[in-house]
């Protein structure tokens, strides 16, 4: 990735960090936006050894967030060559009582900030390919939630549903000029929305009884899927959804846990 340039929403935590770390190790400069500003600035100052790194904030639900996040990537980098949108939100409650307040919450972020970046980056993507530059990736993290379903995630499971098809629509819109949409899936990984479950015993055994390979995912494994996509190694693929689930997926039944 030497001399690439890459943009990841939500960077400052999880599996964003993850990916921002595993860009700036194969040699990228990489933009991270997340709405929690604390933490960018953090992000950024701990990665900041291996490689040049900025942080803007921004609400990647909110367009001129977005149409600001392009301008200062253009304005660091002079190029946008990799797009990874990451930032995610989710909120638990039981169908009947959900708040479409809440629904709409989710969706802004998870979904409609996937549009937003995609098209804004896109815009610059298909503007270079016309002037005879290189087509860059754009990378979307959905879930294994957008194939089997939480009955009290209602918004996260339908938003990660919508971005395993808003993969399959943009790959398609954007394949005549070689610019190529894929997305990751990750089941169970050891972020901080996970951690606060997996201290309960009883929840974590839940969860590795539904994972054959016996264990929660790392970021890092997530991130070097990512890197995979956005690599020339990935260069006739587009439009597919990779799922990284330790197993779960296909599994019918659950596993044996140690307790």
């Amino acid at each position: 990735m030497d001399g690439k340039n890459a943009i990841v929403t939500g960077g400052a935590h999880g599996i964003g960090y993850a990916i921002a770390k595993r860009f700036l190790s194969d040699g990228a400069r990489v933009l991270i936006a997340d709405i929690d500003e604390k933490a960018g600035e953090a992000a950024c100052d701990e990665l900041s050894d291996l490689g040049e790194v900025r942080f803007i904030a921004a609400n990647v639900a909110e367009r001129l967030d977005v149409r600001n996040l392009v301008a200062n990537a253009l304005d660091a980098f002079g190029d946008i060559d990799i797009l990874v949108n990451n930032a995610g939100i989710s909120h638990k409650a039981d169908f009947l009582e959900l708040k479409e307040s809440d629904f709409d919450r989710v969706l802004g972020v998870n979904l409609k900030g996937v549009f937003l970046c995609g098209q804004s980056v896109a815009r610059h993507m298909v503007e270079k390919v016309e002037n005879g530059g290189d087509p860059g990736c754009i990378i979307n993290i959905s879930s294994i939630n957008a194939v089997v379903a939480l009955n009290d995630q209602i918004p996260y499971t339908v938003s990660k549903g919508g971005v395993a098809q808003l993969t399959r629509v943009m790959a398609l819109a954007l394949a005549p000029y070689g610019i190529r949409v894929n997305a990751v899936g990750p089941g169970s990984i050891m972020t901080d929305m996970l951690k606060s479950v997996v201290n309960d015993r009883d929840a974590r055994g839940k969860i590795l009884s539904r994972t054959p390979l016996g264990r929660i995912g790392d970021p890092a494994e997530i991130a070097g899927i990512v890197a995979f996509l956005a690599s020339r190694d990935a260069s006739y693929m587009t439009g597919q959804t990779v799922y990284a689930d330790g197993g779960r997926l296909p599994l019918n039944y659950t596993v044996p846990v140690d307790s």
